[in-house]
């Protein structure tokens, strides 16, 4: 019932805020460890799941593990979404949340990335199982900071691009440079109710 109701109850990434206003906030996020995986679209059986099965898989959310240890790999909030480009686009490790990326690339494939932000507990790569999918890749991320804005609803693409522009003509606004494409982050299952559904738009800054 809690899920239904937007509960998190899985583990979120850490951060701390270095500015808040009414509009946004600015977010340094500690070094992770990412699971991702980056896929085509068009060539994905199940248009909405995505690489999501591939990644569950991965950490064992329904059934045994697809790593070489069948460690189960505990859950995490949010799913992240966020343009890649065309297909030559780098893969980027899944993580929980799951993060996933499209890109545009004109005359090329669109490429979607989707990360699970692993739990804190594994610190470098070599930490975590090694994946039994090859289209799953794990690395490291750095220490980075962002400018996010959160909303609740469903994150259409329509909803999403509004959010996208709103948050880039305010940080652009106060003088923070955009250093990056925009990640879209969903932390709750597909059945919870919309209107208490977290959501995040994030967008790399200097």
């Amino acid at each position: 019932m809690g899920l239904i109701l937007g509960k998190i109850t899985v583990e979120t990434p850490k951060y701390e805020v270095l500015q808040s206003t009414n509009e946004y906030e600015i977010r340094k996020y500690p070094p992770s460890v990412i699971a991702q995986i980056t896929y085509d679209p068009s060539q994905m059986k199940d248009k909405k799941d995505g690489g999501f099965s591939i990644l569950a898989n991965y950490i064992g959310v329904v059934g045994k593990a697809q790593n070489t240890k069948a460690e189960k790999v505990a859950m995490t909030a949010p799913v992240i979404t966020q343009d890649t480009g065309a297909a030559s686009a780098e893969k980027i490790a899944m993580t929980a949340p799951v993060v996933t990326k499209d890109g545009d690339g004109e005359g090329e494939a669109k490429m979607v990335s989707m990360q699970f932000v692993l739990p804190a507990k594994y610190k470098t790569a070599e930490d975590a199982p090694k994946p039994l999918d090859e289209r799953v890749v794990i690395k490291e991320e750095g220490e980075k900071k962002y400018g996010v804005v959160k909303f609740s609803g469903v994150a259409s693409d329509v909803v999403v691009k509004d959010k996208v522009e709103k948050l880039k003509s305010a940080l652009e606004k106060d003088g923070v440079k955009v250093v990056g494409e925009y990640m879209l982050a969903r932390y709750n299952p597909p059945w919870t109710l919309p209107p208490l559904r977290t959501n995040e738009v994030m967008i790399p800054v200097e």
